[in-house]
């Protein structure tokens, strides 16, 4: 008995080691090279990001995204609040960083506010993982939107802080064809919970980023894009938001520190 408890003492000293070294989950420190795109800051949010121009777009610079305070930890964190995305209208104010991306290590915080928030984290402002309170299906919170599961048991909850990590790799093309589709690795909380997950198209039509009206979503186009939040007329607040480029050759999203 006192063998197996020292076992299971060191396999989870051992986890939580692997975890630290992954620099995964909720305040995971940015990683060398990364670029911090949001900080709580007014300043960072106009300086780093944009709104997106979709065929539904009904704001106007500059962002009336918010800065409110941080309901758990103190200090101040983004807010999706925006009057034209009210009732739920999303592609009506979405931001969008100035600078487009395409491979790429990513970090996002957020907190679910009240019962049904709905926001996204958008790859590429193409390939979404949803956040949606409540939601368990493939629509749901964490799943790569219409292609996998929801990982909705990792999920921490109303009023706390929740962190998805992830490799991007863009879609490949040749000769103007696209010959693989962007693939994803991600992290909820912590938890692997998608591994070289491929995915097919753009889901949501025109509204919902793009190459969204291209062939009902499957004609993917072969420039990168942008990362984006999506604006749903919820509460959901963002925090420790940063990226790395990378450069992957081969078709692995697999972490590699």
């Amino acid at each position: 008995m006192k063998a197996a408890r020292s076992l299971c003492v060191a396999l989870l000293a051992l986890l939580t080691a692997l975890s630290a070294g992954a620099a995964v989950g909720v305040g995971a420190r940015p990683v060398s090279g990364a670029e911090i795109l949001l900080d709580g800051s007014r300043a960072l949010l106009d300086a780093k990001w944009t709104y997106w121009e979709g065929p539904r777009f009904g704001s106007a610079l500059p962002i009336k995204w918010r800065i409110v305070p941080d309901p758990v930890d103190g200090g101040t964190v983004v807010q999706t609040d925006d009057p034209a995305a009210a009732g739920g209208k999303y592609g009506a104010a979405d931001i969008i960083t100035r600078k487009a991306y395409r491979d790429f290590r990513l970090h996002v915080e957020f907190l679910v506010n009240n019962p049904g928030g709905n926001s996204g984290v958008y790859l590429q402002n193409r390939y979404e993982i949803q956040i949606c309170d409540g939601d368990r299906t493939k629509h749901g919170m964490g799943a790569v939107i219409n292609e996998t599961e929801s990982p909705y048991a990792h999920y921490a909850g109303l009023g706390h802080w929740n962190a998805y990590d992830i490799v991007f790799r863009a879609a490949r093309f040749k000769d103007g064809q696209r010959i693989a589709p962007a693939q994803v690795t991600m992290y909820f909380n912590g938890v692997k919970v998608h591994h070289n997950q491929t995915i097919n198209q753009v889901w949501g039509g025109p509204n919902s980023g793009l190459d969204g009206g291209n062939d009902g979503g499957k004609g993917i186009t072969d420039v990168p894009g942008p990362l984006k939040l999506q604006c749903e007329g919820h509460d959901v607040r963002y925090r420790n938001v940063w990226i790395k480029e990378l450069d992957l050759g081969a078709a692995d999203t697999d972490f590699t520190d």
